[in-house]
C-alpha cells in the first residue's frame, strides 16, 4: 500500500532530497548575506557555524570562498571548538568583494574507525569491522589510479593484524581524505553563490584624520587661505603623525541668504559665508572656490600631500545654495512652494535660508542620481580616494547602496566616511549600504560606564561585522562640553580614549591647541570658521602637539591598535579610572592602558594584571614597558596599585609580554 501523506504536505521523496547535516548562525554574516562583512586586505577571517547530525558520526566541515571575479573557489578546513561550534579561516588576499560558504559531510571512514577504536579498548572481536572497512575503502579507492596499488594491497592482506595496520594506516588515512565520496554532502543555505565579504584597504580601518578649512590657513585673519597655504602646512601636520587631511567643502559660495559670523542670518560686507552653501555662478560641486585657487593647484596639492604621507578626503555634501547652477539648469530637481518659491533645507524648528535640499525622486528621478555619482567621480579623477559625507541619514537609503556600489565598481580603493549623527539604528544601515566608516556616538562618552559598554556594543555586538567606527574627539559643529570645562588634562583624556581604542580616529583643527571657547551653554565654538575666515597661532602655549604625535607613533607602531575589535576591560576598582587591553589578532601584541577620566583629580586604585591572557598563575610575572615614559620594568604578581594625576598626562601605556623565565 502507498505511503499517505495529508493534504498540503510533500511525501517523503521530497524530505529525503533535504540535507540531512545542519549548518546553522554562520558568521560573519550581516541580515542573512544581504550586505557584505568587512575587513581589511590581508585579515585573516575567522569564519564560523553551529554544524550537527543525527547520531554520532565523525563530520567534516569546509570553508569554500572566492574573490567575486575568479572563477576557481579555495577551500579550507573547519574544525569543531565548542557545543557543535565550527571554525575556520579565510585570507583576504585581494581588495573588493569576496564570498564563502560553508560545506559539511559525514566522514564514514573516520567514523569507522572511531568505533574500530572504542571496540579494541573494550577487547571486543573486531573481524567484521575490519571486513567492512576494508569493502568500504576499496569501494571509495578503486576508481582512482593513484590508489591502485593501495587497493591491491589491502584486497590481499589476510588475518585481522595485517589488515588492521593497513586500513588505520596513515597512507589509507589520507587517501580517503583526498578521494572518499563525501556522504550527506550539505552547504550552507543561502540564496547566493555564497555570503558576501568585502575586503578594504588598510586605511579604511586605520588611520588618524585632521580636518581644516583651507580657507582659514594663511595665518591673517583677513586672508583668505589659498592651497598653497594648506601645502606650507602639511610638514607640521605630518610631524603630529596624521595621515588623511580632510577639507570641507572646497567649492564655490552661494551669495543669496548668506550667513554671517556665528551663523546670523545676514552676512555684513566681506562675510565669506559657509562652506556647505555650494554653488555661485563660475559653478557648482565639479568647481573650486576662486580665492582658493584652480583645479590645477588642487591637484599640486593632492599630489605634496602624499609626498608628505597625507591623502585629501573631501567632503561630499548634497545640498545647494540658491545660486547654484543646477537650480536653473534642473529646476525638477527641487521642491518648489505654491507660491513659487524654493522649499529651504529645514530641520525643523531649524531653518537653512542659505541651502536647498537635492531631490531623488519624483522627476528628479533618475537624473539627480546619475548627476550626484558623477560629482564623486569627478573628484575620484583629481586623485581622490576618501569622502566623507554630509548628513547621508537624510538622504534615501537605494540611492546610497547603488551610488556606493557604483563607485566601488569605478574604484575599490576609494571609501566614505559618514557623518552621521543619528539613531543607532540608521547609523548601522548606513554601514551596511556601503559605508566604510562612520561618526559615533564617542563624542558623548565620558564616564567609564559609557565607554565601555559602547564599545562592547562596536566590539562584540553585530555592528563588528560591519560597522567602521571612526573616533572623532571633535569637529567644528560639536564643542564637547567635556572639552570646554576640563582644560588641557580634558583633551589628552579623549586624545588618549580616541586613538587608543579605536583603529580611525579624528580631530578638528583648534583641539591639538586646547581650543574650546563655546557660545554660552550650547556645544559650539564661538567665531566658528564655518562662518568665518580664522587665524590659528599653532604655537601658543598649552598646546599638545607632541602628545599627538606621541600617541600617533605608538598606534602606527603596534597593530593592536589597527583595529578597534581588540578590546578587552580590566578591573581596577575606582570609577574614575579606565583600564583596558588592546590584542592584536595574532596575539602577539597586547598593550594595557590606564586612562584617569577626571580631568580635574588625581586618582588611584588597585587593578589586575591579565596575567591568565597567557596562561600565568597569579603569583607570575610579565615585562612592561612604559611607551610614555620609555622606560622597562616587571610586575610580579596579579595584583597592582596605579595613580594617575590629570597632569603632565592623565593616561598611561604599556606593552606587556610574559616572562620566560616566570621569574620573580
Amino acid at each position: 500500500m502507498a505511503a499517505m501523506t495529508k493534504a498540503g504536505t510533500t511525501g517523503p521523496d521530497v524530505a529525503m532530497s533535504q540535507q540531512r547535516i545542519a549548518i546553522e548562525r554562520v558568521t560573519p554574516c550581516v541580515e542573512g548575506g544581504r550586505f557584505p562583512a568587512k575587513d581589511v586586505v590581508g585579515a585573516q577571517v575567522t569564519v564560523e557555524a553551529d554544524i550537527f547530525c543525527d547520531g554520532h558520526d565523525v563530520l567534516r566541515a569546509a570553508v569554500v570562498f572566492r574573490h567575486h571575479d575568479v572563477n576557481t573557489w579555495q577551500e579550507a578546513p573547519m574544525s569543531h571548538f565548542d557545543n557543535d561550534r565550527w571554525r575556520g579561516f579565510l585570507s583576504l588576499s585581494r581588495m573588493g568583494l569576496h564570498e564563502f560558504y560553508i560545506l559539511a559531510w559525514r566522514d564514514l571512514y573516520a567514523s569507522w574507525r572511531h568505533g574500530l577504536e572504542k571496540k579494541k579498548v573494550a577487547n571486543q572481536t573486531i573481524t567484521s569491522e575490519l571486513l567492512e572497512g576494508r569493502d568500504m575503502v576499496i569501494e571509495a579507492l578503486q576508481k582512482h589510479q593513484k590508489t591502485a596499488a593501495l587497493v591491491k594491497t589491502i584486497g590481499e592482506a589476510s588475518g585481522d593484524e595485517a589488515l588492521d595496520r593497513l586500513l588505520c594506516s596513515e597512507e589509507t588515512a589520507s587517501a580517503m581524505a583526498s578521494y572518499a565520496d563525501r556522504a550527506n554532502l550539505s552547504t550552507s543555505n543561502h540564496p547566493g553563490p555564497g555570503f558576501p565579504l568585502l575586503a578594504l584597504r588598510h586605511k579604511a580601518r586605520f588611520g588618524s584624520w585632521y580636518e581644516m578649512f583651507p580657507r582659514s590657513q594663511s595665518g591673517d585673519g583677513q586672508r583668505h587661505g589659498t592651497f598653497d597655504d594648506v601645502i606650507g602646512r602639511l610638514p607640521a601636520i605630518q610631524e603630529m603623525g596624521f595621515d588623511v587631511l580632510y577639507f570641507p567643502p572646497i567649492h564655490p559660495i552661494g551669495h543669496t541668504n548668506r550667513k554671517g559670523k556665528n551663523n546670523s542670518l545676514k552676512a555684513e560686507p566681506g562675510d565669506v559665508g559657509s562652506v556647505y552653501a555650494i554653488g555661485d555662478e563660475t559653478g557648482g560641486h565639479t568647481a573650486i572656490h576662486p580665492e582658493l585657487g584652480t583645479l590645477d593647484d588642487f591637484r599640486r596639492l593632492v599630489k605634496v600631500a602624499e609626498r608628505h604621507g597625507l591623502e585629501i578626503a573631501l567632503d561630499f555634501a548634497i545640498q545647494c545654495s540658491l545660486d547654484h547652477p543646477w537650480i536653473k539648469e534642473h529646476p525638477q530637481w527641487f521642491r518648489w512652494r505654491p507660491d513659487g518659491s524654493i522649499h529651504y533645507a529645514e530641520n525643523p524648528p531649524k531653518r537653512y535660508e542659505d541651502i536647498v535640499n537635492v531631490e531623488f525622486y519624483g522627476k528628479a528621478f533618475p537624473d539627480s542620481w546619475i548627476a550626484l555619482c558623477d560629482v564623486v567621480r569627478f573628484w575620484i579623477d583629481q586623485g581622490v580616494r576618501i569622502f566623507r559625507v554630509d548628513n547621508p541619514h537624510t538622504k534615501p537609503l537605494p540611492f546610497w547602496e547603488w551610488m556606493l556600489r557604483e563607485i566601488h565598481d569605478y574604484r575599490p580603493d576609494v571609501f566614505f566616511l559618514s557623518e552621521a549623527f543619528t539613531r543607532p539604528k540608521m547609523m548601522y544601515r548606513l554601514a551596511k549600504v556601503g559605508f566604510e566608516q562612520s561618526y559615533t556616538y564617542f563624542i558623548w562618552r565620558n564616564t567609564k560606564e559609557e565607554i565601555t559598554s559602547y564599545l562592547q556594543e562596536l566590539a562584540y555586538g553585530p555592528p563588528r561585522e560591519f560597522f567602521g567606527p571612526n573616533f572623532f574627539v571633535n569637529t567644528p559643529d560639536i564643542n564637547p562640553f567635556f572639552l570646554q570645562n576640563g582644560g588641557r588634562p580634558a583633551f589628552l583624556i579623549r586624545l588618549a580614549l580616541a586613538g587608543l581604542l579605536c583603529g580611525s580616529w579624528g580631530m578638528y583643527n583648534g583641539f591639538e591647541l586646547c581650543e574650546a571657547t563655546p557660545l554660552p551653554g550650547r556645544e559650539e565654538y564661538l567665531d566658528s570658521e564655518k562662518y568665518q575666515l580664522k587665524a590659528w597661532d599653532y604655537d601658543r602655549p598649552g598646546h599638545i602637539k607632541e602628545e599627538i604625535a606621541a600617541i600617533n607613533r605608538i598606534r602606527l607602531e603596534n597593530k593592536a591598535l589597527w583595529d578597534h575589535r581588540g578590546v578587552v576591560f580590566y578591573n581596577i576598582w575606582d570609577p574614575n579610572l579606565l583600564s583596558f587591553g588592546r590584542w592584536s589578532a595574532d596575539r602577539e601584541n597586547m598593550l594595557l592602558v590606564f586612562v584617569n577620566l577626571d580631568p580635574h583629580q588625581g586618582h588611584g586604585a588597585h587593578f589586575e594584571v591579565p596575567l591568565w591572557e597567557w596562561g600565568l598563575a597569579d603569583h607570575e610575572a610579565v615585562a612592561v614597558e612604559d611607551l610614555c615614559e620609555q622606560h622597562r620594568f616587571i610586575w610580579q604578581g596579579k595584583v597592582q596599585y596605579m595613580w594617575i594625576e590629570p597632569a603632565p598626562l592623565p593616561y598611561r601605556i604599556y606593552r606587556l609580554t610574559p616572562r620566560l623565565d616566570k621569574g620573580g
